[in-house]
């Protein structure tokens, strides 16, 4: 009985602090976490459930929570609805309470007025505290606008967010078919890139694809910043930060002031330039390290040339509106450059809030300047590739992608210590790709912690993004619902959900893009729970379809007709071989080489032979595809399939433009795959460059399909 008791308990607790220890999984079947999984992710909230008298406790102290503040952190609401708000006091005290407005949407008060709800009075800490209830009005327009409170025991105030119903599609988009190119921009080179492909790559491969292909957009792996100096991450998705732009994509000649260098300096940037050059021409494995090696030295020089009074101010413009986030950011990029990486700080160090940083903020400021210089010229290229894809033809242009989080050891994990918990990383349960489950090694969201900061991380982090974004496409959007949290020391298995408000979430995601006026993608594949993508499309969030998942019970594909209309639909993922080596099914003999599967091979090549067997079938049924195809009618047709669907937005891999084979990315491997690192190429491996591209008879057949 007393177990049963702690057990009921400790559940109770998870609740309550939104730990979800049961969830139907891929497999149609209920999974359970132990208790100890949900002991160890209460711990990484930061709430002590190692004893029953320790849950006794805990359940104690959440359920006295609201009544010790006098408002609620944060109040998010959509438009055209109203809100109650409790205010807390000691009892019997009078309170006056009001709304400042969002200068950005007109500034000024409004009264808010007391209803009449009796919710009896609370012991709390010694204290009788009483409840009154206010009533927010239901025309309060878009913003961020502030709840005040004042009276004998009340001095308080916290933001109220008033999100759109439903973020709208642009006209262009709402008779559909809108279709567009999905690249990883570090693969696709110029004979002026420096090994990797870059922002003038980005401006580039924008305005040609809309001029010469049609195409109304350009989706491109995360920008994300990653470590300021060498070993990089080599993966987009397990980035530093989100908010900042990695400059390794940097352009340096065209930084305005290299173009005024002298002749000395110009020939510092040349010879540091000289042993990547040839990386572009090299069909081997991405070089990260050696080009921002080359690029940094380059950018020092260009650095400490004179800028112009008015280039200086448009510099200092930008660093004042970015605020404290740059400041920090830049710090922690000195102070690695200085201490290396972080994991070897002192704990003085580690405490952005202690007086060593602060002395650090001092005698670095020559070195924070210089990598706030660096998101300065990163940000007017983005700028420039976004208006050139928009001036070429494209309604959305540039679609940028959002990680769904970032590396334990980076600066957003340094900065954002309060929003951001320890002790857990991001993952996922089980599927029938990943059958050991995957942990990403990114802490996740502390949901009270942002709920505190009143989600002002999470907004300024959109706002950066979005600023030059046409569209945006959120990673794993199911982790504004729910995200797998999986404890340290447990197998990724071995996790359990730990829920969001996604009302706030999603809400200030719509806001923010409204403000953009941009399109947001969510990528809902994966185990979700049924009633969240009716909600993503309800407050105009599209969804995402990839052909490959798109399957009846039987195993046969999902007819066109069938879609979604409100998704970006797709053949393949970055996740996957592109087409040529998915019908091959070289994603089961690589994940076979690599110790992935937990079935026998010979059953799950039978799987994957018989999914493709079903496409083909379906494809020569419609008319789409003749007998005995070669592999490029095979690949246009399937994209002709897509073509066929309701779906507002179509995407079309580059690496399927061009025939290629090999996968980006192979999901649950680190060293064992060249992950990130694969330059764009051919079926035969030899490397298409950006000048080649547009001359590509396959790549314009393919470009011709999506446009009929």
């Amino acid at each position: 009985m007393p177990e049963t008791t702690t057990h009921d308990d400790l559940w109770r607790l998870a609740a309550a602090y939104d730990v979800v220890p049961r969830y139907r999984g891929h497999d149609g079947h209920d999974h359970e976490a132990s208790d100890e999984t949900v002991v160890r992710v209460l711990a990484a909230l930061g709430v002590d459930a190692s004893s029953p008298e320790r849950i006794t406790l805990a359940l104690a102290h959440v359920e006295n929570m609201p009544w010790r503040r006098v408002l609620p952190p944060v109040v998010v609401l959509r438009e055209r609805t109203s809100a109650q708000v409790p205010v807390h006091v000691t009892h019997g005290d009078p309170v006056e309470v009001w709304l400042e407005l969002d200068p950005e949407a007109g500034g000024g008060r409004r009264e808010v007025t007391q209803v009449d709800v009796v919710v009896e009075p609370r012991a709390v800490d010694g204290r009788l505290v009483g409840r009154a209830t206010f009533a927010l009005p239901d025309d309060l327009p878009l913003g961020w606008h502030e709840i005040r409170a004042e009276g004998p025991s009340a001095h308080a105030h916290s933001p109220v967010v008033v999100t759109p119903q439903r973020l709208e599609l642009p006209e262009r988009l709402r008779t559909g078919g809108v279709w567009g190119v999905m690249a990883q921009l570090y693969s696709v080179r110029s004979r002026t890139s420096w090994g990797v492909g870059d922002l003038a790559d980005l401006a580039e491969l924008g305005w040609l694809a809309a001029h010469r292909w049609g195409a109304d957009f350009l989706l491109i792996n995360p920008l994300h910043a990653a470590e300021p100096v060498e070993p990089l991450t080599p993966s987009p998705y397990l980035p530093t930060t989100r908010r900042f732009v990695n400059p390794l994509y940097v352009r340096v000649e065209d930084v305005r002031e290299t173009a005024y260098l002298s002749a000395a300096d110009r020939a510092l940037v040349e010879w540091a330039a000289e042993p990547v050059l040839s990386l572009d021409t090299d069909p081997g494995p991405l070089d990260r390290d050696a080009v921002w090696a080359a690029k940094r030295a380059a950018l020092e020089v260009v650095f400490a040339h004179p800028r112009s009074p008015a280039r200086q101010a448009e510099l200092d413009a930008f660093v004042e509106e970015e605020g404290e986030g740059l400041r920090e950011f830049a710090l922690w990029c000195a102070l690695v450059e200085r201490h290396g990486p972080p994991a070897g700080w002192s704990d003085d160090l580690r405490d952005p809030m202690s007086d060593a940083v602060a002395a650090a903020a001092v005698e670095l400021a020559d070195r924070v300047e210089f990598w706030s210089w660096l998101q300065w010229v990163a940000d007017e290229q983005l700028e420039h590739a976004q208006r050139v894809a928009r001036d070429g033809g494209m309604a959305l242009g540039i679609m940028h992608d959002l990680a769904v989080g970032v590396h334990a050891e980076g600066a957003d994990a340094w900065a954002l210590r309060d929003v951001l918990a320890t002790g857990a990383s991001v993952g996922a349960p089980p599927d029938m790709y990943n059958q050991q489950g995957q942990d990403w090694s990114q802490p996740p969201w502390h949901p009270e912690g942002l709920a505190r900061a009143a989600y002002r991380p999470y907004r300024d982090m959109l706002r950066t993004v979005l600023r030059h974004a046409g569209a945006i496409r959120i990673d794993h959007v199911l982790g504004l619902f729910r995200l797998w949290w999986v404890p340290a020391g447990n197998s990724a298995k071995d996790g359990a959900y730990v829920r969001y408000d996604h009302d706030a979430l999603v809400g200030i995601l719509a806001l923010e893009a409204h403000r953009a006026g941009a399109v947001v993608i969510g990528e809902d594949l994966g185990t979700v729970e049924p009633w969240v993508r009716d909600y993503l499309a309800e407050r105009g969030i599209l969804g995402t379809s990839v052909l490959w998942f798109e399957q009846l019970h039987d195993g046969r594909p999902r007819p066109p007709e069938d879609y979604r209309e409100l998704v970006l639909a797709t053949v393949t993922t970055h996740d996957l071989p592109p087409t040529a080596g998915y019908l091959a099914g070289e994603h089961v003999t690589l994940r076979d080489r690599l110790g992935l599967l937990s079935k026998p091979v010979a059953e799950v090549r039978a799987q994957a032979a018989a999914e493709r067997d079903h496409m083909l079938d379906a494809l020569q049924e419609r008319g789409l595809l003749g007998h005995d195809p070669s592999e490029r009618e095979t690949v246009e047709a399937l994209h002709r399939w897509i073509r066929a669907t309701p779906s507002v937005l179509l995407g079309v891999s580059l690496a399927d433009a061009v025939g290629e084979r090999r996968a980006q990315n192979q999901p649950g491997t680190d060293q064992e795959y060249p992950n990130w690192k694969v330059p764009l190429a051919d079926g035969t491996g030899r490397l298409v460059l950006l000048e080649d591209l547009f001359t590509s008879a396959r790549a314009q057949s393919l470009a011709d399909a999506m446009g009929q």
